[in-house]
């Protein structure tokens, strides 16, 4: 092949036709470009517009935590613990067992009140008794007296017709003073014995109502060796071990009810203008993310700042003085059935974020929060216990 014939690749140059796929390579590449340009700017417009100039105003925070009660269990009284039924982490319902104590002592002490419940009742018996007792010789006093009338009488006229002498008439003076002496007594006895039980049954006499307090005295004590938990929670902060000896007010453990935790958000003191109560709140947990939100509201603002209850509050009228943004403890509620699906712990963190369209709410909570109680009745009003005691009074009565 000559010269003349040799393609133009042999001469080293790229033939024309090959730049036309880099060059659509590239034209296309900046189109792609232009476009997501033009996808992110509308984007960007829409956030500013949606999510800026037309989203509803609200304060957010990420400076809260969650809160709720721990129900501390401690001893009432001394005991020696005998076993555990709960421990950490473990969920437990109301009136479920937590600690049991050694009830020796306290068994001796139930039976010594009962018996003493049981003496009660029999003196209280015996008094009543000495009431009719006492009746019974007032009116033999009062026969006796109106013999000894009748007969210092018969012997006065005797003595006027020289019958008897004066010593005889004597005597029988002397036998009529003696019996007004003895109904004197025998009347002083009677008021005596109506006086203890004058107003009252066995029942209410002073000294079995003495003797039932203490019977019930011992039973509290008693029922003390049984620790059960006042509410349905999740068992925290177990410190009590199997033979320990513990004294009355010792802390033993505690329960948490996380169905019943709030939130306390501190927001700047900046963000309070437009707070109010009863607004309603967004709130995401950091243990869940954000696929999970929690709606709650406004409970409540707190009374003071933060620095203003701390240990050592700030000294701001003396040295050198530096404004420092406040921030203010708020309250949020929680729904209840998204706790019970999500539930969360005490102290993790969260972000809130309160509608703040509605301002038509008070400043301030006005309703006084109803009593936090427990779902455990007091060991006084025990149906055990009462009914047990009549059994005592209706056995010895």
């Amino acid at each position: 092949m000559t010269d003349a014939e040799t393609p133009a690749s042999t001469n080293g140059a790229p033939p024309a036709a090959a730049d036309i796929p880099n060059g659509g390579k590239a034209r296309t590449r900046k189109r792609l470009l232009t476009a997501l340009a033009v996808i992110v700017a509308f984007a960007g417009l829409g956030w500013l517009i949606f999510g800026v100039l037309l989203a509803p105003p609200s304060e957010e925070t990420d400076d809260a935590y969650v809160a709720g009660d721990v129900v501390a269990i401690t001893a009432r009284d001394a005991g020696t613990v005998v076993s555990l039924h709960a421990d950490n982490t473990q969920a437990v319902k109301a009136g479920e067992p937590l600690i049991d104590l050694d009830p020796a002592t306290a068994d001796v002490n139930l039976a010594s009140a009962e018996a003493e419940l049981a003496r009660a009742v029999r003196a209280t018996r015996a008094d009543f008794s000495k009431v009719g007792a006492s009746g019974a010789a007032v009116i033999q006093a009062e026969a006796q007296l109106s013999a000894a009338q009748a007969d210092y009488g018969r012997r006065k006229a005797a003595a006027g017709a020289g019958a008897i002498s004066g010593e005889e008439l004597s005597h029988a003076a002397d036998a009529v003073k003696v019996a007004s002496a003895t109904l004197n007594l025998a009347r002083a006895q009677e008021a005596q014995a109506q006086s203890a039980v004058a107003g009252t049954a066995v029942n209410t006499n002073p000294a079995v109502m003495t003797a039932i307090a203490a019977y019930r005295r011992a039973a509290i004590t008693r029922s003390h060796m049984h620790i059960v938990a006042p509410i349905d929670g999740v068992v925290a902060q177990r410190t009590v071990q199997v033979g320990q000896q513990i004294q009355a007010g010792t802390p033993l453990m505690a329960v948490v009810p996380l169905n019943r935790v709030w939130i306390d958000a501190n927001f700047r003191e900046t963000q309070l203008r437009d707070l109010r109560i009863g607004q309603p709140v967004k709130v995401v947990s950091d243990m869940y993310g954000g696929k999970i939100v929690y709606h709650g509201r406004v409970v409540g603002l707190g009374a003071g700042s933060g620095n203003a209850f701390a240990l050592l509050p700030p000294q701001n009228a003396s040295g050198n003085w530096i404004k420092i943004v406040q921030r203010v403890p708020v309250r949020i509620a929680l729904d209840p059935k998204e706790l019970e699906k999500n539930p969360l712990r005490v102290g993790l963190s969260v972000t809130t974020t309160v509608d703040t369209a509605d301002r038509s709410g008070a400043r301030l909570a006005q309703q006084a929060a109803a009593p936090y109680r427990g779902d455990v009745a007091t060991d006084a009003s025990d149906p055990a216990v009462e009914a047990r005691i009549r059994q005592i009074i209706a056995a010895n009565r």
